[in-house]
């Protein structure tokens, strides 16, 4: 369960404590009586290979981050809608575990906590099950929105052609505003009933496979193709290479993410989100810029913006690289720099490859990720992938003996880069914000929601900006880190829907404003 409320106040003061951290130079070392600097380290521990299935499999893993000097631990939760836990909306998983009332989730937080580790629940977002055996669950996703189902109630992700399965593997349409909803009140009831210090997104995008890396082929479920002739006028099926279409995708994505983080900081504001960045390719650098990334045009992915806009603390940039190959070791360069360039006022992570590479390439990876750019910036920290995989000679070496090798190396002698321990970096948006939200609802009188409105807030004699967004299939709106003050939230509402056009907000720093707004009555 959740902290009580005086306990996250004190969680808030600490975490200003250890921004402080992040001034000290590179040296201080945790052993001589200074404060830890600030670096993010970590695994993530994937849930289809051994880490979190009994309790001992866990003290193991609070063993080996300890041994790693790592800080934190992203433990895969939510896998495909099958949650390692047993109090969340997802449906408990079908998986080994050792049988209930073991909580996979309860007992790594517990041990984590207990041994300074911070916990963040690893969940994927729209991939929605990989097995030509559906879950036993008849609650799971799967059995209530796949391909059972018909209408509205289907969810499945759907390719141009029709295609809606990847050999077993299924994905989840953002665009149909049921699933959003499913996902958003999924991640909060994790956020409510377990005391994680974050929530790591993945799969937040559209899924791979498309014809060519310049646009994606997803995003045919029949719900959102709707939405869309609806927001355009137009009547025509579009094209997976229609730039609005592209778009219109890509805002699915975005507009979700939004949901996730104001929804989280609803639950509780200091709880970190986090997400698993796509580096497809070349970076920007090489390739015309950001929007020219496979990451961008093929997976419908704006990671750079959502930092930009301050609705992600944290991108995990999956880096992953082969330091062998020339090629793939310029690109680990590319995207090394500009992750670490474009953090703006939040946070990005370097997430090397362990399991593409040898213990010797991993470390020389390790330096590289933590290296100021000719820019001056440097990246928040590292996350290693995989905790189960962490070289890739373990047919050979063994995991455990390749992960005692990965520790020698990263952990011992003068220039290690893991040679003393390290803070998790502070939040200060969230541990002092000097901000607020917005957050809202259309809806018509019979409760149907009111999508794709213009919202717009205006300030009143305040230092804010005016924004305008649209409202989501499911009629909500949200305005991230708005500056405190009053404004004038204006909405644009279509032909034949009249009610009150306009109302005042006030924001204040570090709360959620809601927007009282009365049901809307259609006319004739």
């Amino acid at each position: 369960m959740r902290l009580p409320r005086v306990l996250t106040t004190l969680a808030a003061v600490l975490g200003l404590l250890l921004g402080a951290a992040m001034a000290l130079p590179a040296h201080a070392h945790a052993h001589d009586g200074t404060a830890a600097p600030a670096q993010w380290r970590s695994y993530w521990v994937d849930a289809f290979n051994p880490g979190i299935y009994t309790p001992a499999q866990v003290t193991n893993l609070v063993k080996d981050a300890l041994d790693v000097n790592a800080n934190a631990l992203i433990v895969q939760t939510a896998r495909r809608y099958d949650c390692f836990c047993n109090n969340a909306l997802y449906p408990r998983t079908d998986a080994a575990i050792a049988p209930a009332p073991y909580d996979p989730l309860a007992e790594i937080i517990r041990q984590g906590h207990a041994a300074g580790l911070q916990v963040h629940a690893w969940v994927n977002v729209n991939t929605m099950w990989n097995s030509a055996t559906p879950p036993r669950s008849p609650d799971h996703v799967f059995n209530q929105h796949g391909p059972s189902a018909t209408g509205a109630d289907r969810w499945l992700n759907k390719k141009a052609d029709g295609q809606e399965l990847v050999g077993a593997n299924s994905y989840v349409d953002p665009g149909n505003p049921a699933a959003a909803d499913y996902i958003v009140r999924a991640i909060q009831s994790i956020v409510r009933n377990y005391d994680v210090d974050g929530i790591n997104l993945d799969y937040v995008r559209y899924p791979d496979g498309s014809s060519t890396p310049t646009h994606s082929d997803w995003g045919y479920n029949d719900v959102s193709v709707a939405r869309f002739q609806q927001a355009t006028g137009r009547t025509d099926v579009p094209l997976p290479s229609d730039e609005a279409w592209s778009d219109w995708r890509r805002d699915q994505v975005t507009n979700l993410v939004r949901r996730i983080y104001l929804g989280i900081w609803d639950v509780d504001p200091h709880v970190r989100l986090s997400m698993d960045a796509i580096t497809y390719g070349h970076g920007p650098q090489a390739v015309g810029g950001w929007q020219a990334t496979r990451t961008y045009a093929e997976v419908l992915q704006d990671w750079a913006g959502w930092l930009d806009e301050g609705i992600m603390d944290t991108a995990m940039t999956m880096n992953y690289k082969r330091n062998w190959n020339p090629d793939q070791a310029l690109m680990f360069s590319e995207w090394s720099e500009f992750l670490a360039d474009h953090q703006g006022e939040r946070q990005a992570v370097n997430g090397p490859a362990l399991y593409l590479n040898s213990v010797a390439d991993s470390l020389s990876q390790a330096r590289e990720a933590l290296r100021p750019t000719p820019a001056g910036h440097t990246a928040a920290g590292w996350s290693g992938y995989a905790y189960a995989t962490p070289s890739m000679n373990v047919a050979t070496g063994g995991v455990a003996g390749e992960r005692a090798k990965l520790v020698q190396a990263l952990t011992r002698g003068e220039d290690a880069p893991f040679r003393d321990k390290a803070a998790v970096p502070a939040m200060p948006w969230k541990t002092a914000p000097q901000d607020g939200h917005v957050t809202g609802t259309l809806a018509l009188r019979s409760g149907a929601p009111l999508d794709q409105v213009p919202v717009t807030l205006d300030p009143l004699a305040t230092r804010g900006e005016k924004i305008t967004r649209l409202s989501d299939g499911s009629g909500w709106f949200g305005f991230a880190h708005v500056e405190p003050g009053v404004y004038l939230l204006t909405l644009d509402l279509p032909k034949g829907v009249t009610g009150p056009p306009a109302t005042v907000v006030r924001v204040t720093k570090g709360d959620i404003a809601e927007a009282g707004l009365p049901p809307f009555r259609e006319v004739p």
